[in-house]
């Protein structure tokens, strides 16, 4: 039997894992309270990281950091999952890709999330050079250093 391959909207309605449905929030294991300390842990649903990049307002941008204090916040848990959450913006940056070249106007504006210290995340569609320009267009400013680029004081535009 030949494995589908799930299309990025599949994946964004998708709101179970093995493990059970999302969001879930679960205790810190011990092996991980190295890393995130004690406490719980919310791993978010999909379209949760996606409703949250959809708010970001022309001339704003938010970090993936913001969105996972944002979340902690809402379920009431210490941390909210990096991992997850970074694997989730990039689904829903890949579905406003498709929603864009299917011609629609109203898609999650994805490069207005940047990673933690304002560098573009080259994972997106169209990598860095078409994030730049997206952002360039909107006024914002990208230095680009090596294979990575970071918006120029982005921290004055953050939500």
């Amino acid at each position: 039997m030949a494995y589908k391959k799930k299309k990025w909207r599949e994946k964004l309605n998708n709101n179970h894992t093995s493990e059970g449905n999302l969001p879930r929030v679960e205790k810190i294991e011990l092996k991980q309270q190295k890393l995130w300390g004690k406490g719980t842990i919310v791993i978010p649903a999909p379209l949760e990281v996606d409703e949250i990049m959809k708010q970001v307002p022309k001339g704003k941008l938010i970090t993936i950091n913001e969105i996972r204090e944002i979340l902690a916040e809402r379920h009431n848990a210490t941390i909210c999952c990096p991992i997850t959450t970074g694997i989730f913006a990039n689904i829903a940056a890949h579905v406003a890709a498709e929603d864009e070249n299917e011609g629609k106007t109203k898609f999650t504006p994805y490069w207005r999330t940047l990673k933690k210290s304002g560098e573009i995340n080259d994972k997106y569609p169209g990598g860095t050079e078409k994030q730049t320009e997206l952002l360039e267009s909107e006024g914002f400013e990208v230095k680009i250093k090596g294979k990575k680029a970071k918006v120029v004081n982005f921290e004055k535009y953050l939500i």
